[in-house]
C-alpha cells in the first residue's frame, strides 16, 4: 500500500460541521428534478414528454451524441415540467411521483450496457475534458476517490463501513471496463482494502479523484482515464447485486446557518426545502443556500432541487455588512485569510471560522506570485495554464497540463485568489472550447 503525502492545498475550518452521526429520513417529496447542466458533456435528448408516465431506473433523456449515454429518472411518476430557457435549452425535467413502486429491471450480464441503460454511466468522468465519458473509448485507469476533503463535507466512513461486498462487486465492473487498473485514493482514518489501494495524507483538496490521479499517474496527450467516487461505487456494486439502481442518497446538510446540521436520506433530485427541513430557515433572506460545497456547489434558491452528485447542502450568511470600518486594514482576530492579513494567523486559525458570500475585492490582473501552485498539488504550473487558456494557445495549453484538470481542482485557489477571478469557470470554457477544436 502506497502513502503520498502532499504538503500543497489548505482546509478550511467553518463554522456548522456535522456532529451527529445519525442520519434523519426525509419524506417522500411532491416532486423531483434532473438538471442536464450536472452532466458535462451531455446534449439531452428527451424520451420522455410532459406527461408520460417514467419508471425509476427508466431513461428520461439521453444524449444527443450517443444514444446510448441516458440519464434516468430517480422515482416512479409522471415527467410533470421540462422547463426551458434561452434558445430552449432544458434547464431542468421536473417529475411528479406517485409513490409506485415500479423500478426499471436492468440486465447485469455486461457491466457496460448496464451503467449505460441504469443511467449511472452519467455520474462517471473521463480525463481529458471532465466530461460524461464515451462508452467507445476504454479508459487507461479509472481513479476512485474514497474520501471528501471539501469544507464541511460528511466523513464518507460512516457510509463505507460495512459494504465490502457492494464495494467490491462495483470494483469489478468497473475493471471489465479499464485495459488497466482501478485505484482506490483513501484517507488514513479510513482505508479500504483493494489490489491498488493510495493513501492520501494533506489537506483538501487531496480527496479530489483528479489530484489523487495526478500524484498517482498523470494523464498525458492521447491517454483517456476515468474518475469516480466511492459512493458511485457503491451504487455501481448495488446494481450488479441486484439488478436496479438505488438512489437514495445521504445529504449533509452544513454550514454556519444550519441551526442544526445533520445527515438526510433522501432520493436524488429532492427539493431543497424538504430537505433542509427544521435544519435551515429558508425564509431567511440573510441565508444563502448552495448544493454542494462553498468551493464547488451552485448557488440555489429553496424552491429549487439538489444538484448531483447529491452530497450535501450548505447554508451560509449572505452579505453582512456591505461597508465595515476599515475592511481589509482590520485588526481583528475574527477577520480570516489564508495568508497573513489578519492577526488570527497568530492563532493558529484553529477556531471555525465565520465566512458570509462576500467577495471582499474586485476583479484585477493576475498576480504572478504562485498563489494557484501552493493551493493545487499537481505538478502543473498553474498561472502560466490559466493565462494559456485565456489566450486560448493550444499548443501552451497542452504542454502545461490541460488534459489532466478539470474545473474542481482550481477551486481553492479561486477562493484564496487575490485577482479575484472565477478560475473555475475559466477553465471550463478552456475545456468545452478546446473539446470542440479537438474532438
Amino acid at each position: 500500500m502506497n502513502i503520498i503525502k502532499l504538503k500543497k492545498g489548505y482546509n478550511l475550518n467553518l463554522k456548522g460541521g456535522i456532529t451527529d452521526a445519525s442520519i434523519v429520513d426525509a419524506p417522500l417529496a411532491q416532486s423531483y428534478a434532473i438538471v442536464p447542466d450536472d452532466f458535462s458533456g451531455i446534449v439531452p435528448r428527451l424520451e420522455k414528454k410532459e406527461g408520460e408516465h417514467v419508471a425509476a431506473g427508466e431513461a428520461v433523456y439521453h444524449d444527443k451524441a450517443n444514444e446510448a449515454i441516458k440519464v434516468c429518472s430517480p422515482v416512479c411518476g409522471t415527467v410533470k415540467e421540462v422547463r426551458r430557457g434561452e434558445r430552449r435549452k432544458i434547464e431542468a425535467i421536473i417529475i411528479e411521483p406517485d409513490g409506485g413502486n415500479d423500478c426499471a429491471a436492468i440486465d447485469t450480464s455486461d457491466a457496460k450496457s448496464a451503467l449505460l441503460n441504469s443511467g449511472l454511466w452519467a455520474l462517471l468522468r473521463q480525463r481529458p475534458y471532465d466530461v460524461v465519458p464515451s462508452p467507445d473509448v476504454t479508459p487507461r485507469d479509472i481513479f476512485v476517490t474514497c474520501f471528501d476533503s471539501a469544507p464541511l463535507a460528511a466523513d464518507w466512513k460512516l457510509f463505507t463501513d460495512g459494504n465490502a461486498d457492494i464495494i467490491k462487486k462495483g470494483i469489478q465492473a468497473l475493471k471489465s471496463l479499464t485495459s488497466g487498473d482501478v485505484y482506490l485514493g483513501c484517507c488514513p482514518a479510513n482505508v479500504i482494502d483493494s489490489d491498488h489501494t493510495v493513501v492520501f495524507d494533506g489537506p483538501h483538496p487531496a480527496g479530489n479523484a483528479g489530484i489523487q490521479a495526478a500524484n498517482i499517474r498523470p494523464v498525458n496527450k492521447g491517454e483517456v482515464v476515468w474518475t469516480t467516487d466511492i459512493i458511485t461505487v457503491m451504487r455501481i456494486g448495488k446494481l450488479m447485486a441486484t439488478g436496479k439502481v438505488d438512489f437514495s442518497t445521504i445529504v449533509a446538510v452544513t454550514g454556519e446557518k444550519a441551526t442544526k446540521p445533520q445527515l438526510v436520506k433522501c432520493i436524488a433530485g429532492a427539493p431543497v426545502a424538504s430537505v433542509v427541513a427544521g435544519a435551515v430557515d429558508v425564509n431567511d433572506a440573510n441565508t444563502r443556500i448552495i448544493s454542494g460545497n462553498v468551493l464547488t456547489g451552485t448557488h440555489i434558491a429553496a424552491s429549487d432541487y439538489i444538484r448531483a452528485p447529491y452530497r450535501q447542502i450548505t447554508a451560509i450568511p449572505n452579505i453582512a455588512v456591505e461597508d465595515e470600518f476599515m475592511g481589509w486594514a482590520s485588526v481583528s482576530p475574527k477577520k480570516f485569510s489564508v495568508y497573513r492579513s489578519f492577526t488570527s494567523w497568530l492563532f493558529g486559525n484553529r477556531k471555525a471560522a465565520s465566512f458570509d458570500a462576500k467577495i471582499n475585492g474586485g476583479e484585477r490582473a493576475i498576480v504572478m506570485a504562485g498563489e494557484y501552485d501552493r493551493m493545487i498539488p499537481m505538478d502543473i504550473y498553474a498561472e502560466f495554464l490559466l493565462k494559456a487558456i485565456i489566450t486560448f494557445d493550444i499548443e501552451k495549453m497542452e504542454q502545461l497540463g490541460i488534459y489532466e484538470v478539470a474545473p474542481e481542482d482550481f477551486a481553492l485557489a479561486e477562493y484564496a485568489d487575490t485577482s479575484k477571478l472565477e478560475l473555475q469557470s475559466i477553465v471550463r470554457n478552456g475545456l468545452n472550447r478546446l473539446r470542440a477544436e479537438m474532438c
